[in-house]
């Protein structure tokens, strides 16, 4: 299991292991490389150290979980213990001699690096989002932009990333969402400014659906999903994404 562990940390996330005790040499220290922030420490410990009968040294990593109530309800489980040598009331000490499903090991750690890692770490990790955009026909000619393409640049919203899911909402005169589209690439440098518009980064879209103008339209967005502006990119509420789909 230690192993396992070892080798999915090198993979994932491409930390190597500090060791910075003389007196502990087989301790492993592991660490975000932007913020220097600790997800995990692997050691032998001596099993009383934990509460067992004992005293032979038995791999285990320590993993942070910010949620006090889940940490209670994990304590409880064989093989999960109050952190060794940390703060007890933030990390937790996981058996890895079997006791503990690898998988469950595995989405702790997952669970621990994204508890420590800083805010752009965790944008870049999360899982896709859903996003409504605006777009103004009287500055693009957005109806038409699709006509020999399957793939355009956009001005890229604050908080949209790689993989994420964008409805173009078209402006005055169609106020509806005509467009699906599939963000292919981010941070794409860019650099344009006049009265109305600013531009700092590009993303690719890529074409994934089109909609009928009179299917989501504004009145429809307002009076069925209590949407009543799209300024900026903004999410969606799940009725409305499963009827977009």
């Amino acid at each position: 299991m230690k192993e396992t562990v070892l080798a999915y940390i090198k993979k994932e996330y491409k930390s190597s292991p500090e060791y910075l005790w003389k007196r502990y040499p087989d301790y492993a220290v592991f660490r975000h490389s932007d913020n220097n922030k600790w997800f995990a420490l692997v050691a032998p410990v001596p099993g009383d150290k934990l509460g067992l009968d004992s005293a032979e040294l038995i791999d285990i990593i320590n993993v942070k979980v910010d949620d006090m109530l889940f940490r209670d309800t994990l304590i409880q489980q064989p093989g999960i213990f109050p952190a060794y040598h940390m703060n007890k009331q933030h990390w937790v000490t996981v058996l890895l001699d079997g006791t503990v499903p690898e998988k469950q090991v595995l989405n702790l750690l997952d669970a621990s690096f994204m508890a420590t890692a800083s805010a752009k770490e965790k944008q870049k990790k999360r899982p896709p989002k859903e996003w409504i955009i605006p777009s103004n026909p009287n500055y693009y000619d957005i109806i038409h932009a699709f006509d020999t393409t399957d793939e355009i640049d956009w001005k890229q919203g604050t908080g949209i990333k790689t993989g994420d899911t964008v409805f173009m909402y078209v402006g005055s005169p169609v106020s509806a969402i005509l467009y699906k589209c599939k963000v292919t690439e981010t941070d794409i440098p860019y650099r344009y400014r006049d009265e109305n518009l600013t531009i700092t980064a590009l993303m690719k879209i890529k074409l994934l659906k089109r909609y009928k103008p009179e299917e989501f339209t504004f009145d429809v967005l307002k009076k069925e999903y209590d949407i009543y502006a799209v300024r900026g990119p903004r999410g969606i509420p799940d009725r409305l994404s499963a009827n977009l789909k």
